[in-house]
């Protein structure tokens, strides 16, 4: 749960690093302190320790979904545009539980599938303004950035299955500290090779940015320390089902960062996600 609490915050910060440092240095420098911080608190762990599936397999999911959502948030044309593109990340909720059932790693009722398309519903609302019946709008979006949101859709689908396999081949074990230096060392590489100003000179022009990377890096450690734990010890229908609240409070606190103002279409999805979490939930408990 804490987990979901530290993840709110970050699609506001990454925008506004990314606005300053460049998508792919202000996500190298996050994570690079993210990886330190856990590695200065849990230590580097032995690689013999994990199952080959869980090291290279979780660990290429993880990876590949940090550089999708950081990069989707940081090539937005506009902050209005990274806000309804943090939205589709947080498709993964209601694929994670789907694929949990699917893969016998849950179980559910009837009452699972219509309140996981509710809570799909309500995040469709929010990012369509209201116009869930049309697909118009969010088709010309696409059409107007379509790396963005392909990275979105694809960091959806890549944390639902982060999230499945870690819990049968984690065996208990934590590699969060070998993946965080995995993702910021492809996040160098891709600054490297970018077009970006380079993060010292960024950093000299926008100094408060520093600031901005220690807080979040800080956060993401806790988050994904905090994540791995509780998808392999506890309840993965219950985290998935508590997951649906994230989209909500991470709107709200990167509104309130960003300073945008969402309209009636936000509230309506939020009554959306919210009423289709506690179906979803009331589905697994009833067959826990």
């Amino acid at each position: 749960m804490l987990a979901i609490v530290c993840w709110s915050a970050a699609v506001g910060l990454i925008r506004s690093i990314s606005e300053a440092l460049g998508p792919a240095g202000g996500a190298a420098c996050l994570f690079t302190v993210s990886a330190l911080l856990v590695c200065l608190v849990r230590g580097l762990p032995a690689l013999s320790r994990f199952h080959p599936a869980y090291l290279y397999g979780c660990g290429a999911l993880f990876a590949a979904y940090e550089i999708c959502l950081a990069l989707a948030i940081g090539l937005a044309h506009t902050r209005a545009e990274s806000l309804e593109l943090g939205m589709i990340n947080y498709l993964w909720p209601s694929l994670t539980i789907v694929v949990a059932v699917l893969a016998r790693q849950a179980r559910g009722n009837w009452l699972l599938w219509p309140g996981a398309a509710l809570s799909f519903l309500g995040i469709v609302w929010i990012t369509g303004d209201g116009q869930v019946l049309s697909l118009g709008r969010l088709q010309a979006h696409i059409a107007g950035n379509p790396l963005a949101y392909g990275l979105a859709f694809a960091a959806a689908g890549l944390w639902a299955a982060y999230s499945v396999l870690t819990r049968r081949y984690g065996r208990g074990e934590n590699g969060v500290a070998l993946f965080l230096l995995a993702t910021a060392t492809l996040l160098w590489i891709q600054h490297g090779l970018s077009a970006e100003a380079h993060v010292l000179d960024a950093l000299a022009a926008h100094p408060g940015a520093a600031g901005q990377v220690l807080v979040l890096g800080a956060l993401v450690a806790t988050g994904y320390s905090c994540w791995n734990h509780g998808i392999q010890k506890g309840n993965m229908a219950f985290l998935a089902a508590a997951s649906y609240f994230t989209p909500v409070l991470s709107a709200l606190l990167a509104a309130v960062w960003l300073r945008q103002q969402p309209g009636a279409a936000f509230w309506q999805g939020v009554a959306m996600v919210t009423l289709g979490s506690l179906v979803c939930w009331q589905a697994t408990r009833a067959r826990a």
